[in-house]
């Protein structure tokens, strides 16, 4: 079985993104269903994989990052960015998908990692 795990880079200051809350959702239909929340340690990843095991399946999710919080807790005022949230599909269910975030107070990227 495969499982998901994230990574969250400051690129404004160029280090791990600590203490981001994270919220991992199922799509089921039009609904999203909270299935996990965690929250990123000193190296900027959970200390866990957000999905493993039997829950681990193919299906549409999104991770909903909430980024305006963290950049509060540094007295980064960011006007712009609240939340980021990266709707992806699982489809290999014996893959590892990794979702890096790489944010700033004005934008944010991410891509497939393995």
């Amino acid at each position: 079985m495969g499982k998901l795990t994230t990574h969250i880079l400051d690129t404004s200051v160029g280090r791990p993104a600590q203490g981001v809350k994270i919220n991992l959702y199922r799509r089921e239909g039009l609904d999203s269903v909270l299935i996990n929340s965690a929250q990123t340690n000193s190296d900027g990843r959970c200390d866990e994989p957000l999905l493993s095991g039997g829950e681990f399946s193919a299906a549409c999710y999104e991770l909903e990052f909430s980024v305006d919080e963290y950049f509060n807790s540094k007295n980064i005022e960011c006007p712009f960015l609240k939340d980021v949230v990266i709707r992806f599909y699982i489809s290999e269910e014996n893959e590892n998908y990794h979702v890096p975030l790489l944010i700033s107070p004005f934008s944010y990227s991410t891509y497939r990692g393995s």
